[in-house]
């Protein structure tokens, strides 16, 4: 049976920051679905909400082919925040002025209260805020109170309590924001009257359920790679089904040093699962020979692991069903019909359209810390559950153009020293990732008192907190030159390491 979520909408107008907004939503233990903004608001209203969040977004709510919402939905007696792009355009559809002036605002930012708030009630008189808006409310709509604003905005937060209508300028879901968490508490609970419900057992329960819906007695195959997606998924799919699934890890000749043994090992003891292991690291490099643009390479693995499954499925009971563990940042990043393709994802956009098999994907909603926790809750080791994110396509999406044997070698190597330093210096509990790249050119080095021309080495290490956006680590200046030295002088055919300062955004985490 279903548990009774409450649920949140939350309205996506092309922004990335809708799906901090959704996870922000779900960290209060309230379910969040995010919905395009041309959805109508009777399919909305279908979905019984308590409460529905207007997004940010890109655009200018004057600019041509603006999205818009369906107006009936300021009219359903349904409590509304809109939030920067949001709180413009439900400022804009009920009567108020939106202008593009010459005041916009980015980044940290004094907000100062001007009238009693529901949202921002016990808020001092001044507090920093998050803003990224070009355009600015000049005029709240009749009925509107203005609660909140900056030296340079008049309008910076706006309510109109009868209607249970809100709207702020800010961005309340970055933690930049001092108090927007506490606001985001007060819309869900003091507004909405939400019911705490969506929790990591509610979330099993219901994901058991639903895999048992559509497999039925149908035999199940779950893409094994080691990572903390596929593991989780694999332990929840084997809680619902048992000895209906069976674990296939492909050894695509792209995993980090040792991996293949190490999840071999470590699955079948952890899971007591029949497991597969495929070898096809000569399959791998044939499919990626003369590739070298990243979304061509993420398709032609995507493919190539898809009909590895068939195969296995045609030898193990004539499976029709594959379990993946395709996560919501995979989903957005693929690309959406708001949102830009960031990158293709091996899983998402990268498979075939002639399936014959039947994906089944229980974490495809959840973040990645939702999984960690549900992996604690199902059981899972904590080197499981906290092992750093691996990409699907492996070092493939880490050598920067045509992937060869060679290039993996040094990669790998490379890579290995990588994950030992920061280990050794006690650094992995603070981070995210941390990995080495290495580009497909060639620099001029001197080594011995001669002349060389070697790949350079580029380390990556970030801090996040969900992956939808990172910060560049700021590793000790000797750890750096620890394993700078290290490389050098011990992976053959590298004369020079380098360390990436950029953050997502602009940049993305992977390089690929």
């Amino acid at each position: 049976m279903t548990p009774a979520y409450d649920t949140v909408l939350v309205v996506d107008f092309g922004a990335q920051y809708a799906q901090l907004i959704a996870r922000r939503v779900r960290e209060e233990h309230v379910y969040s679905e995010i919905v395009p903004a041309d959805m109508p608001a009777s399919e909305m209203l279908a979905r019984r909400p308590r409460g529905v969040i207007l997004s940010g977004g890109p655009k200018s709510v004057y600019a041509p082919f603006a999205p818009l919402v369906d107006q009936a939905i300021f009219e359903s007696g349904i409590p509304i925040l809109g939030i920067c792009y949001g709180a413009q355009l439900l400022t804009k559809m009920l009567g108020g002025e939106v202008a593009r002036t010459d005041t916009a605002e980015f980044g940290r930012t004094p907000l100062m209260a001007k009238a009693p708030s529901v949202l921002m009630q016990g808020w001092p008189a001044s507090s920093q805020v998050w803003m990224s808006h070009g355009d600015s409310i000049v005029k709240a709509p009749d009925g509107f109170t203005v609660t909140a604003a900056t030296l340079l905005v008049a309008v910076a937060a706006l309510e109109d309590t009868d209607r249970s209508l809100y709207g702020v300028q800010f961005h309340p879901e970055v933690v930049h924001t001092e108090r927007g968490q506490e606001l985001l508490r007060r819309f869900l609970f003091d507004v909405c009257g939400c019911r705490p419900l969506w929790t990591h057992a509610s979330v099993i329960e219901t994901q058991v359920a639903a895999v048992r819906a559509q497999v039925g007695s149908g035999h199940v195959l779950v893409a094994l790679s080691g990572g903390v997606d596929s593991a989780v998924a694999a332990a929840l799919v084997h809680k619902a089904i048992g000895d209906q699934l069976t674990a296939v890890f492909v050894d695509t000749g792209l995993m980090r040093a040792g991996e293949g043994e190490q999840v071999e090992a470590t699955f079948s003891k952890q899971f007591n699962l029949d497991l597969v292991h495929v070898k096809a690291a000569d399959r791998f490099f044939e499919a990626l020979c003369g590739a070298s643009d990243p979304e061509q390479k993420r398709k032609a693995i995507g493919r190539l692991f898809i009909r590895i499954f068939e195969e296995v499925a045609l030898e193990r009971k004539d499976a029709k069903f594959l379990v993946q563990g395709t996560l919501y940042p995979d989903v957005i990043e693929s690309g959406t019909s708001k949102a830009a393709t960031i990158k293709s994802h091996h899983n998402v956009g990268g498979l075939p359209e002639d399936m014959d098999l039947d994906l089944v994907e229980p974490l495809r909603l959840l973040f990645k810390d939702e999984v960690r926790a549900i992996g604690e809750e199902l059981g899972l080791s904590p080197e499981i559950v906290w092992r750093q994110p691996f990409p699907g396509p492996g070092l493939a999406v880490r050598v920067v153009g045509e992937v060869t044997r060679e290039r993996v070698e040094i990669l790998r190597q490379a890579d290995e020293i990588v994950l030992e330093e920061i280990k050794r210096e006690g650094l992995d509990k603070q981070l995210w990732q941390w990995f080495a790249v290495l580009p497909a050119v060639r620099s001029v080095g001197v080594m011995g008192d001669e002349r060389t021309y070697a790949y350079p080495i580029i380390i990556r290490a970030v801090t996040s907190e969900d992956a939808m956006t990172a910060d560049w680590a700021r590793l000790p200046y000797e750890v750096l030159e620890r394993i700078s030295s290290r490389i050098i002088n011990e992976v053959d055919g590298v004369n020079r390491v380098a360390y990436d300062v950029t953050s997502k955004p602009p940049g993305t985490i992977e390089w690929e």
